[in-house]
């Protein structure tokens, strides 16, 4: 069975959640969703992480990436970019770069940030560039998603973001919800589409 690949990062819960939501929409269009995140980093010393991670989400492997159908990629913003520990892991894809394993592939992104405006958009895009690289379909949600219209939070055209406040304790409005629900559905439809 083919799956939608959900990779993450989340320190507060917050890009947590958005990725259960769009593991909703993977599975309601039919596909697996199959959630995975990556180790922290530590910028003091080489750290060591046990092999499963207490809570969550198991971490993610190099076979993950390169066997899923699609790819849902998900962060919080770190000054308008991924967090080190994502982007840690993706420079350590070049033998799927080198390989094409991800190429046709479709790919989308989701953030959380403490601000409005806390650099959502440019955090999307910069989760972007490694998976053009790739030579993956990134798709975006479009405006036939109303809420983009009408959202007093989190969303964007670029993908699904959520606006988790200073302390980082709110929860996804329904309206953050439904655009990460649209994601997973447009990623699992799509991937269908393309294996026929």
């Amino acid at each position: 069975m083919s799956y939608i690949l959900i990779l993450y990062y989340s320190r507060h819960g917050a890009t947590a959640e958005m990725a259960h939501q769009v593991a909703r929409g993977v599975e309601a269009a039919g596909l697996e969703a199959r959630l995975r995140t990556v180790p922290a980093v530590s910028a003091v010393c080489e750290a060591t992480e046990p092999a499963v991670p207490a809570g969550g989400a198991p971490y993610v492997n190099l076979e993950d990436l390169r066997d899923c159908a699609g790819l849902a990629l998900g962060s919080p913003t770190r000054f308008g970019n991924m967090a080190a520990a994502m982007k840690y892991f993706l420079d350590g894809t070049s033998s799927l770069w080198l390989a094409g394993a991800l190429a046709g592939k479709p790919a989308g992104v989701f953030t959380s940030t403490s601000s409005l405006h806390g650099g959502q958009e440019a955090t999307l895009l910069s989760m972007m560039l490694p998976l053009l690289h790739h030579g993956m379909l990134v798709m975006g949600l479009p405006y036939s998603e109303t809420d983009l219209l009408h959202t007093q939070s989190g969303g964007t055209p670029y993908g699904p973001s959520h606006l988790a406040g200073t302390e980082n304790d709110r929860p996804l409005t329904e309206e953050e919800k439904r655009l990460c629900q649209a994601l997973g559905r447009r990623l699992a439809t799509t991937a269908s589409r393309l294996a026929g």
